[in-house]
């Protein structure tokens, strides 16, 4: 996977510091914006920022400096993100940017997130190396003959930066002074084993050998050893790890949203509005006014809505496997529901608690069931409506817009009349409108990962 498929994180804020005007017209408007009645809670930066003048009143200058420059963003908002993306709440200024708070620094934000995303990475390929060295271990001592690893995460690593960066800032609600990369780093490191484990199973294999010397074939039995890495990342270290409890893990959400919300980057797809609710049983749908017939299927169908995406359910969060259902069953001879998409994508390590799905899910699906499949940026609109014609599909990551309030995977399947048509996980309405190709690309997510936001396959 190359290096920018890793995380969306680091460039997400590239973007996100210069939408600050943007956000503060919405504040003033009164737009609703991501729970942040919720987030600023007692316990958020809010009260960091509060607490400390009460607690650090021997460094009431530094933190008065602190409370004005929180001053000068949308304040609502700006409460609403983990102070770890400011580089903590008690550090005013940085040294690449001294005249700028840090607070309205896009160059100390940048500088903050490139770190951030760095430190991640680099913390994370230690673990993986961690957890191959216990397979080799485990294989020494296990008598096979051969040994197979399954590692989805070869590339590199495939992880939710927000989520980490959230859980660990709201384990810190009530120890904001301490928050910072060096102490996330620690925490990460000092429990880097528990990043990865790994399953294992024996199997017995034949093979043919030919004798070099006379030609002859024989056939042998040989004992393999086939391990399987998972990852537990974000899910362990909410529960073992940080120890948060339900407000901590409430207030852990709202910050991942937020940030999500903040940064435009899809990271987060749910249905905010589902209640567990689910629509009758469409039965056998298939779009046929494009090139390429479309099977389609609805997430919140009743077939589906309940089942199980990991510890989720496919009605909730299930926009992922739904998409990659679509585009299997259309565009081979397998019929592929999100059922069984969703239970593919949980076994291989794509599923992202309370979050959807991993951007890596769409690229690895396709090529699972031997689909060619290659990124499209925002700055490509050619290119998609060629695939389009040619009888391709492309799946896309939606940010908050038409589609979704949050982060939502949609099939584009078609071009008509010069509009596009798509196949909605979540709407059989919109899937029959015809949309604008540039609603599609400014309301797709402007840092994704794995290549995204646009992926055409077929």
């Amino acid at each position: 996977m190359p290096e920018d498929q890793k995380s969306s994180f680091s460039e997400a804020v590239e973007t996100g510091a210069s939408a600050a005007h943007t956000i503060r017209g919405a504040i003033k408007t009164g737009k609703a914006i991501s729970s942040a009645a919720k987030g600023a809670a007692a316990g958020g930066p809010y009260g960091a920022v509060a607490g400390a003048v009460w607690a650090g009143r021997k460094h009431i200058g530094k933190i008065i400096v602190a409370v004005i420059a929180l001053l000068m963003l949308p304040v609502l908002f700006v409460l609403m993100l983990p102070g770890l993306i400011f580089g903590g709440l008690t550090n005013a200024f940085s040294p690449s940017d001294p005249e700028i708070p840090i607070l309205n620094s896009e160059t100390a934000i940048i500088e903050n997130a490139n770190e951030i995303t760095f430190t991640l990475n680099g913390i994370l390929g230690e673990a993986l190396d961690d957890v191959l060295a216990r397979i080799e271990a485990d294989f020494a001592a296990s008598g096979a003959d051969h040994m197979e690893v399954k590692n989805a995460y070869s590339g590199g690593p495939i992880y939710n930066a927000n989520l980490f960066i959230s859980q660990y800032c709201a384990a810190k609600d009530k120890d904001f002074e301490s928050i910072s990369l060096n102490d996330l780093a620690a925490t990460l490191r000092e429990n880097k084993q528990h990043l990865y484990s790994y399953t294992s199973k024996q199997e017995i294999r034949e093979s043919t050998v030919t004798d070099p010397e006379t030609g002859e074939e024989t056939t042998v039995s040989e004992t393999w050893m086939v391990y399987t890495v998972r990852y537990n990342g974000e899910s362990y270290f909410s529960d073992v790890v940080f120890q948060l409890t339900d407000d901590q893990k409430e207030l852990a959400s709202d910050y991942a949203s937020n940030l999500s919300l903040f940064l435009g980057d899809g990271l987060l797809q749910n249905l905010e509005a589902w209640t567990g609710n689910s629509i009758t049983a469409l039965g056998d749908v298939t779009f046929t006014d494009g090139i390429t017939p479309v099977v389609y299927y609805n997430q919140l169908d009743e077939r589906y809505a309940g089942k199980a995406y990991g510890t989720d359910n496919i009605g909730g969060y299930g926009c992922g496997p739904t998409a990659m259902a679509i585009v299997v069953s259309s565009l081979t001879d397998d019929m592929v529901d999100p059922v069984e998409m969703a239970e593919w994508s949980y076994n291989n390590g794509y599923w992202c608690k309370s979050s959807g799905s991993y951007h890596a899910l769409i690229p690895a699906a396709a090529e699972e069931w031997g689909l060619p499949v290659s990124g499209c940026t925002t700055a490509e609109p050619q290119r998609i409506t060629d695939a389009l014609a040619n009888g391709k599909l492309v799946v896309a990551i939606m940010s908050e817009g038409h589609f979704t309030s949050s982060g939502h995977f949609i099939v584009l399947r078609g071009v008509k009349d010069g509009k596009i048509m798509v196949a909605d996980p979540a709407s059989y309405t919109r899937s029959e409108q015809l949309w604008d190709l540039s609603i599609i690309l400014n309301e797709a997510s402007r840092r994704a990962g794995a290549g995204g936001p646009f992926w055409i396959i077929g």
